[in-house]
């Protein structure tokens, strides 16, 4: 689900009044958003890098909002507000046009590009008055959407140019490297392709891209008719035609090898946007020719029209109201709405390529009449279930834990690369961590092999509580597996830790004879369990047993070591033990 960053103030001075951070909040709920974090700028970089971030960072209050992963017409400030003012009933939903003009400008597509980005879309947006906050909302709504339908460029990359810098018609080509030579954006000289690749291969943001086309013997190109490199996607724009705050007319280009994924991305952004150009929500429409002399019209921005039964409406959701009432909560999601006996015609705008069939427009309806409103009802069909093994036999090992003292713990299954590693004394590169392509912060880099640091960042959190602390979590951790259909499986666990005035086996070693018990595993070399001895610099030397099950290691006791607790931050000796739980299963 992605999150999008709003500053509070212009949130409200769009929406015409102002809330209280609860009202907000509950604005959200009933819209079917969540508001996440109430933050600033500051706040974020400082949670991201550290300390080290520069003074004149703003400090203004941002509203950080969750949306769901289909409403890429919310993922910007003008879409929100556009959605709220709609749903509060306090505008109609837009209508967006064309604008024909006589110099229709075209893009024509090689047979060179079929071999690496086969398709590509254009649109113009004419008149447009941007300023500090709509243009920063512009470039982000191209991030959010890079981010998210267009896979991090893998299926759609945007383009976006002065038109008044450049000339039509253009052309996308696809050519090899060394042929490719131009200025990219915010770059003081020209370059050719590997030149570029070989600058962008340390770049925080864009070394992600690289692999897309890297080992393609041609790269795509996007030039106008005197020549000028507008982009080479999807990696940078050209800087000769770059958007600024004085930019009047603007050129969108997406290149992409999903069509349908180009055409939705594309009528996202002019309906977004159009509501700044001089003729408000006017497009102006480009031809885009295909390598065989045929062109189709883009922006498609197609309405259309869906019908659906009252009555199934009804059923499905769990409520009785008028075909009128339905009509006015599916308007207020900014589908128009007529009634036509005992249907309701809806007419789907472009902006809502979310709504795929009658389901869409049920849950539609339910989020308008209200989620809390809706009645319980009893099932109509007698169904049987029950709780999955891993998790009933969790359920009952969290019971015995909490009857023998111990508190739970619900730690991050995302942490640092030091947390598992370093701090426990091997390196990152031995262990089968699944890690975070992209992380926005250094404490989520990986995810969790083991469960022993989030109890022992637990203690260390709680050191004003009075000793002993005795902690338990049963969790999942994740580990690679080249066996498994996703390249990595889940593994159940358990742990505890027991931190007093002194350690030793004996504070956890009776919790695992006990669990062991009930688990009905004998002390037993041959059939059941047994500890040996075993070294691991996370423990201490000669205080550390392996946990043997029927010949098998499902895991390890003992003493932490005191650098462990030095990295972790403790002062007062600590003791653990940690089994994977899945043999009993």
């Amino acid at each position: 689900m992605p999150t999008i960053s709003v500053k509070r103030d212009s949130l409200f001075t769009a929406l015409g009044r102002t809330y209280t951070d609860e009202e907000f909040e509950q604005l959200c709920f009933e819209f079917g958003l969540e508001l996440d974090e109430v933050t600033t700028e500051k706040q974020m970089l400082i949670k991201e890098q550290g300390d080290h971030v520069a003074a004149d960072v703003s400090e203004d209050i941002l509203y950080r909002i969750d949306i769901p992963a289909n409403r890429y017409d919310l993922l910007c400030l003008e879409g929100l507000v556009n959605g709220i003012l709609v749903f509060q009933g306090k505008k109609a939903p837009p209508q967006y046009k064309f604008k024909k003009y006589e110099d229709c400008h075209s893009l024509h597509l090689t047979p060179a590009t079929a071999s690496i980005r086969p398709y590509a879309v254009a649109a113009i947006l004419r008149g447009i008055k941007f300023t500090k906050e709509s243009y920063d909302s512009f470039i982000d709504l191209q991030d959010k959407l890079h981010q998210n339908i267009c896979r991090k460029r893998t299926l759609v990359a945007i383009g976006t140019h002065d038109l008044d810098t450049i000339q039509g018609p253009f052309v996308y080509d696809a050519l090899p490297p060394s042929e490719i030579k131009f200025k990219a954006l915010n770059q003081q000289k020209e370059m050719t392709a590997p030149e570029l690749m070989e600058l962008y291969s340390g770049h925080a943001q864009l070394k992600q891209y690289l692999g897309i086309i890297k080992d393609s013997p041609v790269y795509p190109v996007i030039k106008d008719k005197n020549g000028v490199v507008l982009s080479m996607p999807p990696i940078i724009n050209g800087d000769h035609s770059k958007i600024t705050l004085d930019t009047k007319n603007v050129f969108i280009e997406c290149t992409a090898t999903d069509l349908t994924k180009a055409t939705v991305v594309l009528d996202t952004i002019v309906c977004m946007f159009s509501e700044y150009c001089a003729n408000k929500y006017e497009v102006q429409q480009c031809k885009v020719f295909a390598s065989d002399g045929t062109y189709q019209l883009y922006p498609k921005l197609d309405y259309r029209e869906e019908v659906i039964s009252i009555d199934k409406a009804n059923n499905y959701i769990g409520i009785s109201e008028e075909g009128d009432s339905l009509a006015t909560l599916l308007s207020r999601m900014c589908l128009s709405t007529t009634l036509q006996g005992s249907s309701l015609r809806v007419r789907v705008p472009p902006t809502r390529h979310d709504v795929i069939h009658a389901c869409d427009l049920y849950e539609d309806i339910a989020i308008a009449y209200g989620y809390n409103r809706i009645e319980r009802r009893a099932a109509n069909l007698a169904t049987s279930g029950s709780q999955q093994p891993a998790n009933k036999l969790t359920e009952q090992l969290r019971l015995e834990c909490a009857h023998a003292g111990y508190t739970e713990a619900l730690t991050f299954t995302l942490c640092s690369r030091e947390d598992i590693a370093t701090k426990l004394g091997v390196k990152i590169e031995d262990l089968p961590a699944v890690h975070i392509s992209n992380p926005k912060t250094l404490e989520f880099q990986v995810v969790r092999t083991v469960l022993l640091p989030g109890l022992l960042k637990t203690l260390a959190a709680n050191k004003k509580m009075p000793l002993p602390l005795k902690l338990f979590e049963i969790s999942d951790v994740v580990l690679k597996d080249k066996s498994s259909e996703t390249g990595a499986r889940n593994e159940r666990r358990l742990c505890a830790v027991y931190c007093g005035r002194a350690a030793g086996f004996q504070f956890v070693h009776g919790l695992l004879d006990r669990l062991m018990a009930l688990l009905r595993q004998p002390w037993s070399k041959e059939g059941g369990y047994y500890l040996r001895q075993n070294d691991d610099p996370a423990y201490f030397p000669g205080r550390c047993a392996e946990v043997v099950l029927r010949g098998e290691v499902i895991g390890k006791i003992g003493v932490i070591h005191p650098t462990v607790l030095t990295a972790f931050d403790l002062s007062n000796p600590c003791s653990a033990v940690e089994i994977n739980i899945e043999p009993f299963i």
